[in-house]
């Protein structure tokens, strides 16, 4: 005995979807694989110019600068404070750094206001290091603080 019922019901779902949706989800591997996330997600944001020339109001920028370039190395971060001082991996003497730095620039009518401090991060820097001699700067006193490309 046969059924006819069951021959007769046809349901129309429409084109198979699957294929497509694989299509999709390898394009979408390959372009999360391919690109790029790190752009401006691993530095600290500043609206303070590091030029006449670049973003911010020109008439914001201090007229006396201090670069601070900041290094990796085995026992830490490597802070180099305008050329002249550098600290290895020690808050305690980057403290001490960053404050000698403020009460010489004091010495010459410059107060930490009209001081640009400029971070100067290497490509192989941690970002913690970078943290700590950014906040190290904030807890001297200086605040303008900008960040430049890596050297």
């Amino acid at each position: 005995m046969k059924i006819q019922g069951a021959k007769q019901i046809h349901y129309d779902s429409g084109p198979n979807m699957t294929p497509l949706v694989d299509v999709v989800m390898v394009i979408l591997i390959f372009l999360m694989l391919a690109g790029s996330f790190e752009r401006g997600g691993w530095f600290l944001q500043s609206s303070v110019p590091v030029k006449k020339m670049g973003h911010g109001d020109p008439s914001a920028v201090p007229t006396r600068t201090l670069e601070i370039r900041v290094d990796h190395s085995a026992d830490g971060f490597v802070a180099r404070i305008g050329g002249d001082v550098t600290v290895r991996g020690d808050r305690a003497q980057l403290k001490r750094a960053f404050d000698a730095k403020r009460q010489m620039l004091a010495r010459t009518e410059a107060t930490p206001n009209a001081v640009q401090v400029v971070l100067a991060p290497a490509r192989n820097v941690r970002y913690d290091d970078v943290i700590l001699v950014y906040e190290g700067a904030l807890r001297a006193g200086f605040t303008n603080v900008a960040f430049a490309t890596s050297h």
